[in-house]
């Protein structure tokens, strides 16, 4: 098994060409934000996520509309990772 490189990591986040907001993983599949504009995506939906959270405690006879909210921010966020990212695909490492 491969040992976690912290320097091969900074080297690949640090590797953006093509000014990419969020990068592949280096292992698994998804996105990591990699600019200030991806970390505001991420801030951004984390305080919609967490704002739908406490509406649905407030007014529990709406969850429905409630969780149709968080996934439309949900499908957003993912979205604008594939519009502004890399392709996802599995990743193993470098």
């Amino acid at each position: 098994m491969k040992s976690y490189n912290l320097n091969n990591y900074t080297e690949y986040i640090k590797d953006n060409p093509k000014g990419y907001w969020f990068k592949r993983k280096l292992y698994g599949w998804g996105w990591v934000p990699v600019k200030w504009q991806g970390w505001a995506v991420i801030l951004a939906w984390a305080i919609l996520f967490t704002l739908s959270i406490v509406m649905i405690e407030k007014n529990d006879h709406e969850i429905g509309r409630n969780f149709a909210v968080i996934f439309i921010f949900t499908a957003i966020l993912i979205w604008i990772c594939f519009k502004k990212g890399e392709k996802p695909k599995w990743s193993w490492g470098r």
